[in-house]
């Protein structure tokens, strides 16, 4: 579909010249964000197929929020860009705009409103998911001045918490770096290439975080590590450990991936410098990078005593692969907080 407009251009475009004109007295905010791979710009004409279309989340004060919504619902017109404005989205046949309070509709995506202040269990129970679709998208006005400040917020983790996350994430790592060689060793090259898929997801995890950004779900994370700017050979190390047929090509391959990972980590001096080469797992002949000496590294740098007593089990998403779920559910604070001891 060579005519094809990312869904961010075609809403930014449906804000100006539709959405903006039917509320040009009332104070508001609009932007495009929350779920949606236009959000996070990995959009095609694939994602056209369902939840797609011209959108905008229209932000007023409570108060106005009935009387704006049908306004807007009666001046819309049928089509933009030859597309229609009501269209299926998430279940539902919905108008393309949104009317809604901001806090309100923080507290639905989040579980809080940031813009009040984030406590330590705010950032950890937050999925990493749900974080970026705050932070990316695009804000098309800001009248209300309270988008902006919410993505200012939430931009990037505090650097106590990052160096926590950071290194729960290491730990992941370090908990299977010689397995893909001890299952080859006997025989399970299968067990061997399903442990090998497993640490290259944490390595691109970790790759993302290093880089301050918040690694999206599944289907995209590979094409986030691919628009990190300096990931080509990581990715190729990583492409060709999935590839390999043998455990000691994978070993070789991952081998490769942590070095660039614990480089990577040294240039950003959160913590103090340490060797960068892989060496065997103890006495046995397997070639791992260490994961628990960079964890221990960024550990010992974290200066808030709250952080440093934490358990080593990490954020929502280190914790449970069902991050929306969880969200959805109302279950994301209260199991991060079970897990570290903290108060829900």
């Amino acid at each position: 579909m060579s005519d094809f407009m990312p869904g961010i251009e075609l809403s930014r475009a449906f804000y100006h010249e539709v959405v903006a004109p039917l509320v040009p007295a009332i104070p508001h905010s609009a932007a495009l964000v929350g779920p949606g791979s236009e959000v996070l710009e990995f959009d095609t004409a694939r994602s056209a197929d369902h939840d797609w279309g011209p959108r905008v989340l229209l932000f007023v004060p409570g108060e106005q929020v009935a009387e704006v919504e049908a306004r807007v619902l009666a001046g819309l017109p049928e089509r933009f860009r030859g597309l229609p404005t009501v269209f299926p989205y998430h279940g539902r046949t919905r108008a393309g705009v949104r009317v809604c309070e901001p806090g309100a509709w923080l507290r639905e995506h989040l579980g809080f409103d940031p813009r009040a202040g984030m406590s330590l269990l705010d950032w950890l129970s937050a999925p990493w998911q749900r974080l970026a679709e705050v932070t990316r998208g695009e804000v098309f006005h800001d009248g209300l001045g309270a988008m902006e400040a919410a993505r200012a917020a939430l931009r990037w983790y505090p650097e106590d918490v990052w160096r926590y996350v950071l290194a729960c994430q290491w730990r992941r790592i370090a908990q299977e770096e010689p397995f893909p060689g001890r299952c080859g060793e006997v025989g399970d090259e299968l067990g061997s290439a399903v442990v090998g898929a497993r640490l290259a997801r944490e390595v691109m995890r970790l790759a993302l975080l290093l880089r301050r950004r918040y690694p999206p779900y599944a289907k995209w994370l590979g094409s986030a590590l691919a628009r990190l700017p300096g990931s080509a050979e990581l990715g190729e190390c990583l492409g060709s450990a999935v590839a390999a047929r043998s455990w000691r090509d994978r070993e070789e391959r991952l081998a490769g991936a942590y070095a660039r990972l614990a480089a990577l980590q040294n240039r950003t001096a959160l913590a103090a410098r340490l060797d960068e080469g892989v060496r065997a797992f103890h006495d046995r002949p397997f070639k791992v990078i260490g994961g628990d000496r960079f964890a221990e590294a960024l550990l010992a740098s974290v200066s808030d005593p709250a952080i440093r007593a934490l358990p080593m089990a990490g954020c929502v998403d280190q914790l449970s692969d069902s991050t929306e779920v969880l969200v959805e559910s109302g279950r994301a604070r209260a199991l991060t907080a079970a897990a570290l001891g903290l108060t829900a």
